[in-house]
């Protein structure tokens, strides 16, 4: 990969000045390769990694892991299902996958609940999905490379016998 690319992965809020310090180029030339794998769709955004242990608010959301086993269709294979069920606004993200099931789909919704009717009603009943499984996140420990520190917890009493 583009070693610009990797120092970005790791630190988008570095600048160019700072990427072409430790590459040993010019900066006009790190902000114009920067410009040229923004429009060519290279670099589709910048985000913040927040650990959201640490804001929880009533308006945090819950979010699963959906296994999902579809019967690909004739001349377009997994596309079109594909399509179709990252097309969901309650959809972050959609992967095709090796193994028992063929997708994996990550949601978001207000409460588990909320995860269990999409489910139900929008993603079991869609035509081509033979079956799903759902996995709850509980707690996150790691996400996009970075350790997640958490909150201090009521410390359990140690019983001995």
């Amino acid at each position: 990969m583009n070693e610009i690319l990797e120092i970005l992965e790791k630190d988008g809020r570095i600048t160019p000045e700072e990427i072409a310090k430790m590459l040993k180029l010019k900066p006009q030339a790190v902000k114009d390769e920067i410009k040229k794998m923004e429009k060519s769709g290279i670099i589709l955004k910048y985000k913040a990694v927040i650990n959201k242990e640490l804001v929880r608010r009533e308006d945090s959301l819950a979010r699963a892991l959906i296994e999902v086993n579809v019967v690909p269709q004739k001349d377009l294979g997994f596309e079109k299902i594909a399509e179709r069920i990252y097309s969901f606004p309650e959809v972050t993200s959609c992967y095709l996958i090796s193994g028992t099931y063929d997708l994996l789909v990550v949601i978001e919704g207000k409460t588990i609940h909320d995860i269990s009717r999409f489910v139900a009603e929008k993603l079991a009943c869609l035509e081509n999905v033979r079956g799903t499984v759902t996995h709850f996140l509980l707690k996150k420990y790691k996400e996009d490379g970075v350790i997640l520190k958490h909150k201090e917890e009521n410390k359990r009493i140690a019983i001995s016998y």
